[in-house]
C-alpha cells in the first residue's frame, strides 16, 4: 500500500495541474453565445419594447450594440441562416432553398452535406476551439466537431408514435451523447393546456388531436415544443460542457407569425377571421414575450467572459391581410411574401460597446464579428466585415489568412437516410406555403439562378436558367428569369420569345407581364408596354412597379380608362367590398356589391367580386356563374379566364 501512494499522489498532482491550467485558460478565454430567433422583426421589437413587454431585448439595446440586419432575397430561412453561419453568400455556400435535388433526381430537405463551404463551427473546431450547435438549419447529418452538434432534425424525429423507438445515429454528434440529449426533447403532445394558455385559447378536445402540420394549433404546439427543446438543450450544454462557441436556433417566432400574423393588432374582423382572432389573436405577441424571456435565460447563464449575440434572419410584416379576399380561408399559406428585408441583431457582454448602433450590418458580417470577438484570424475570402463600431476600444490589426476552406476537399451530396423525417419536414414546408403541392415546384437551383440575376451577373444567370429550362421546359418562373437575363444582354427577340412561353404557361404570371413591358418600353413599343403594365395591375392591383411605370408613361391604369362617374363610383364600392371580404364580413360585402350593381349593371369587376363572395361562402356554382358573367363582359381578361378555369376544375375534379 505504501509503495503505491507516491505514484498515485504524483498522478493526482499532475491531473490537478492540468485542471488548474485549463481553468486559467478558461478564465482568460472568451466565450460566445449565439441565439437565432427566426423572423424576429425589428419594428415589432421596438414597438413591444417601448411598451415594456421585452425587457431583456431592451436591455441588450441599451447596454449593448444593436442594429437592423439588412438581408437580400431570397428571404428563406435555410439560405440566410447558412449565410450567417458561413459568412458567405448563397452562390458560394450552395444552399438556395428549403429543398435540393440529389443526383438521383429526388427532392429532399437541405442537409449539411449539401453545403459547399465551412461553417463557423468547422472553423472554430479546426482552430482548437470547442463548440456546441443546436437545431441550426441544415445541420443533419450531424457533423464531426470539437464538441457537440444537435442537428435540425432532432425535433422532427419524434413525430408520430411509429417513430418513438427509431434512433438515427446522424441526429447528434457524438453518438455517445445522443441518449442524454434526446431525453431532453419536449414532445408537442406533452404541452399542457396551462402551458399553452398564455399563447392560445384551446379546448381540451382540440388539445387531444394528434400533431399535424396542416392544423394550426397542432403546428404551433410543435414549434413551441421544438423551441423549448433546443433552448433547454443548448443551455444545458453551455453549463455542462463549457463550449467556447454555442449556437442555438429557435423557430417559434417565425412560425407564430406565419400561422397567426394576420391577426396581430388587427381590429374589426368578422366571421371566420373573428373566430380565429378569439383563439389566436395574441399568439404572436405572446411568442415575442416568450422569446424575450428566453433571451433573459441566456443572459443569466453568462459570465464576465461571455458575449451574447441575438439575431434574426429577416423581419415579418404583421397585421396585414392578403390583397386577394379569396385567400382569407387559408391565411397561413403566406410563404415569404410577408417577410421583410430587415432582421434584428444585438451584441451584449464582453467586448461590446454599450449603446452602440451597428452601421448597416449584413448576414455575411456575423462570422467575421465572431472571429474578432474570439481573437481569431480573419479570412481574406470572407466578404463581410467585423462590426467594429459595436466592439469596445481600439483593436489591434487582425491576423489574416487567405481562407478557412480546406484545399482539395469537396462536399458530396448524400441521399437522405430517413424518409419518414424527410416527409415530415416537407409536410411542414407545404403547410406554410413554401412548397406548392410538391417540393419540386421550387428549387435551390432556381433561387441561385435568381441570385445571379439580382447581382447583375447576366451571362451566368442566363446560363443557369437555360440549364434549368432544359429539365423543366415551360416553367413560367424559369422562362421569365431567362428572358430577363437575355433582355440585359441585348438579345431582345429571344427574350420576347421566352416571355411569350412564360405567359402561355401561366397567363397570370405578373413578373412576365411586367418585365416584358419593360423590354417593350426599351424598344420604343409604347402601346405594348402600357398594355403589359396594365395587365400586371389587372392581376395584382398592388404591383407598385407597374403602377409607377404607367405614371412615368403618362397612362392611367385600365380601371380609369374611359370610365363614367357611375362606373368609377361602382369601382370604389367594389374595392370597399374587397376590404370587407378581407376582414371576413361577407354580409357587408354583399350589401356594397348590390349598390355597385345598381350603379353599373354591366361592370365586370362587380361580378368578379361577387364570385369571390360566393366562393368564400362555399357556393361554387354561384361563384362560377358570376365569373362567367364577368368574362362575358370583359372577354380579354386573363385573370377572369384563368380563375374561371380553376373554379370549373373544382366543380368537376378529374376522376
Amino acid at each position: 500500500m505504501s509503495l503505491r501512494r507516491p505514484v498515485g499522489g504524483i498522478l493526482l498532482l499532475a491531473a490537478l495541474l492540468l485542471f488548474s491550467g485549463a481553468c486559467r485558460r478558461d478564465r482568460s478565454a472568451s466565450r460566445l453565445m449565439v441565439l437565432g430567433l427566426d423572423g424576429l422583426d425589428p419594428e415589432i421589437v421596438a414597438t413591444l419594447g417601448a411598451a415594456g413587454r421585452l425587457p431583456n431585448l431592451s436591455r441588450m439595446r441599451r447596454d449593448g450594440a444593436s442594429g437592423s440586419l439588412r438581408v437580400d432575397p431570397p428571404l428563406l430561412s435555410p439560405v440566410i441562416w447558412t449565410t450567417i453561419a458561413t459568412g458567405l453568400p448563397p452562390e458560394r455556400h450552395g444552399i438556395g432553398h428549403f429543398t435540393a435535388r440529389l443526383p438521383d433526381g429526388s427532392e429532399v430537405p437541405v442537409t449539411s452535406s449539401l453545403r459547399r463551404t465551412q461553417a463557423v463551427w468547422n472553423i472554430f473546431s479546426g482552430l482548437g476551439r470547442s463548440v456546441a450547435v443546436v437545431g441550426w438549419w441544415a445541420t443533419w447529418p450531424a457533423e464531426t466537431v470539437n464538441g457537440t452538434m444537435v442537428s435540425d432534425r432532432t425535433c422532427y424525429h419524434f413525430l408520430g408514435e411509429r417513430r418513438a423507438d427509431v434512433t438515427d445515429p446522424q441526429l447528434v454528434y457524438p453518438v455517445a451523447a445522443a441518449a442524454g440529449i434526446l431525453a431532453q426533447v419536449v414532445r408537442p403532445e406533452t404541452l399542457t393546456a396551462t402551458e399553452l394558455a398564455r399563447f392560445v385559447s384551446a379546448t381540451p378536445q382540440e388539445l387531444e388531436r394528434p400533431v399535424a402540420f396542416s392544423e394550426d394549433l397542432a403546428h404551433f404546439r410543435w414549434a413551441l415544443a421544438a423551441a423549448h427543446s433546443y433552448s433547454q438543450i443548448g443551455l444545458e450544454l453551455w453549463r455542462k460542457d463549457h463550449p467556447e462557441l454555442l449556437l442555438v436556433y429557435v423557430e417559434a417566432t417565425d412560425t407564430a407569425s406565419h400561422l397567426f400574423g394576420h391577426l396581430y393588432h388587427q381590429p374589426g374582423l368578422a366571421g371566420e377571421l373573428a373566430l380565429q382572432q378569439r383563439h389566436f389573436g395574441g399568439t404572436v405577441e405572446a411568442t415575442y414575450v416568450w422569446a424575450d424571456e428566453l433571451v433573459g435565460r441566456f443572459m443569466a447563464a453568462m459570465d464576465d467572459r461571455t458575449t451574447l449575440v441575438v439575431l434574426s434572419d429577416h423581419g415579418f410584416e404583421l397585421g396585414t391581410l392578403p390583397a386577394d379576399p379569396s385567400t382569407t380561408r387559408d391565411l397561413r399559406r403566406v410563404t415569404e411574401k410577408f417577410h421583410r428585408e430587415l432582421g434584428s441583431i444585438f451584441l451584449y457582454g464582453r467586448g461590446v460597446e454599450p449603446g452602440a448602433t451597428l452601421a448597416d450590418p449584413r448576414p455575411v458580417d456575423v462570422v467575421p464579428t465572431l472571429l474578432a470577438l474570439a481573437g481569431l484570424p480573419q479570412a481574406d475570402d470572407l466578404p463581410g466585415r467585423p462590426l467594429l463600431e459595436g466592439l469596445q476600444g481600439s483593436r489591434p490589426p487582425f491576423a489574416h489568412r487567405a481562407s478557412f476552406e480546406p484545399t482539395g476537399e469537396t462536399r458530396q451530396p448524400r441521399p437522405a437516410a430517413d424518409a419518414a423525417t424527410d416527409e415530415a419536414m416537407l409536410e411542414k414546408l407545404r403547410s406554410l406555403g413554401y412548397l406548392a403541392g410538391a417540393a419540386r415546384s421550387e428549387s435551390s437551383a432556381k433561387n441561385l439562378a435568381a441570385i445571379e440575376l439580382q447581382a447583375q451577373r447576366f451571362p451566368e444567370a442566363a446560363r443557369a436558367y437555360a440549364e434549368l429550362l432544359a429539365e423543366r421546359p415551360g416553367d413560367p418562373a424559369l422562362e421569365t428569369g431567362l428572358a430577363s437575363a437575355l433582355t440585359e444582354l441585348g438579345r431582345s427577340e429571344e427574350a420576347l420569345a421566352h416571355f411569350a412561353a412564360a405567359l402561355a404557361s401561366d397567363p397570370l404570371f405578373v413578373a412576365a407581364h411586367h418585365n416584358r413591358a419593360r423590354l417593350c418600353e426599351r424598344l420604343g413599343r409604347r402601346d405594348e408596354a402600357i398594355a403589359g403594365y396594365r395587365a400586371a395591375l389587372q392581376i395584382d392591383s398592388a404591383h407598385a412597379a407597374s403602377r409607377r411605370a404607367l405614371e412615368r408613361l403618362g397612362a392611367p391604369p385600365s380601371e380609369l380608362v374611359a370610365r363614367n362617374a357611375a362606373d368609377l363610383q361602382a369601382d370604389a364600392l367594389v374595392r370597399e367590398a374587397g376590404e370587407r371580404l378581407r376582414r371576413g364580413d361577407y354580409d357587408g360585402a354583399d350589401e356594397l356589391l348590390a349598390q355597385a350593381l345598381a350603379l353599373a349593371p354591366e361592370a365586370a369587376p362587380v361580378y368578379h367580386q361577387m364570385s369571390n363572395v360566393a366562393y368564400l361562402r362555399g357556393d361554387l356554382q354561384a361563384a362560377v356563374a358570376a365569373l362567367e358573367r364577368a368574362l362575358a363582359l370583359d372577354p380579354g381578361n386573363a385573370l377572369f379566364r384563368t380563375n374561371l378555369d380553376r373554379l370549373r376544375r373544382r366543380q368537376s375534379p378529374p376522376h
